[in-house]
């Protein structure tokens, strides 16, 4: 399967702002989504500087970003705050506080009030439905799954992301997203499955230009790079 064959929308996931940039001009990705762990890794020293400096760079693509409060008044704010930014931005959302209690009421809530949402650190069938069921008929939002956090854990992400369609399907204007890549073939899973988004970090990115390529190719390209890498090594395993 070739990159221009997918039906699957390709998202960037990073906080990087030259990154991203970087990824937009290459006309790969259809959006781009953040989170708090990926700005410290980024270093990220002001939240809203850097988001207002990357709508302005990227003005014509979905873009998420995420609330930093564990109660729902000040996410409720943040939110708000975050929302403001653009008509093409999607706050974010996690399903559930730090102390396990839903955030399905705070969703409904601004979800009723015309604030697109990115709900994620979902990992169940039920926060997929919880978090469908407070979105306002007629708006539009995200459901993230961590699938790749899933197959961390040794369970398979298939099952839940085949159920976590079905179920955004039953409400016009929510899409489904495969979260927390990790191997390019992802996309090829995510796509198969009816998936509508999937975020995908830089380092996998760079593969998509060699997707279509033959098995064969693959051996030819691997045993060059050796060859290389052997003669760089500048040494024998034979004695002279």
């Amino acid at each position: 399967m070739t990159f221009k064959q997918l039906r699957v929308a390709v998202y960037a996931d990073g906080a990087d702002k030259d990154a991203m940039v970087a990824e937009y001009k290459k006309g790969y990705v259809s959006g781009f989504t953040t989170n708090p762990s990926l700005m410290k890794k980024a270093g990220v020293k002001d939240y809203v500087t850097f988001a207002k400096e990357v709508v302005a760079a990227i003005p014509d693509l979905p873009l998420s970003f995420e609330v930093f409060g564990d109660d729902f008044d000040t996410m409720e704010k943040e939110a708000k705050v975050i929302s403001a930014l653009g008509k093409n931005v999607f706050v974010k959302i996690p399903i559930m506080l730090t102390d396990g209690t839903s955030t399905a009421p705070l969703i409904k809530k601004l979800s009723e009030q015309g604030i697109q949402l990115n709900v994620t650190a979902i990992f169940t069938v039920g926060q997929v439905r919880a978090a469908v069921n407070a979105f306002k008929p007629g708006t539009k939002n995200i459901v993230s799954v961590f699938a790749g956090r899933l197959g961390d854990s040794g369970i398979d992400p298939i099952p839940v992301m085949r159920k976590t369609v079905k179920i955004c399907r039953s409400k016009k204007g929510t899409m489904s997203l495969w979260a927390s890549t990790r191997e390019l073939f992802n996309i090829v899973e995510a796509d198969r499955i009816g998936c509508d988004i999937i975020t995908v970090p830089n380092s996998v990115l760079a593969k998509i230009p060699g997707m279509g390529k033959t098995a064969m190719q693959g051996s030819v390209d691997t045993v060059t790079t050796f060859a290389k890498d052997i003669k760089d090594l500048g040494f024998s395993i034979l004695s002279k």
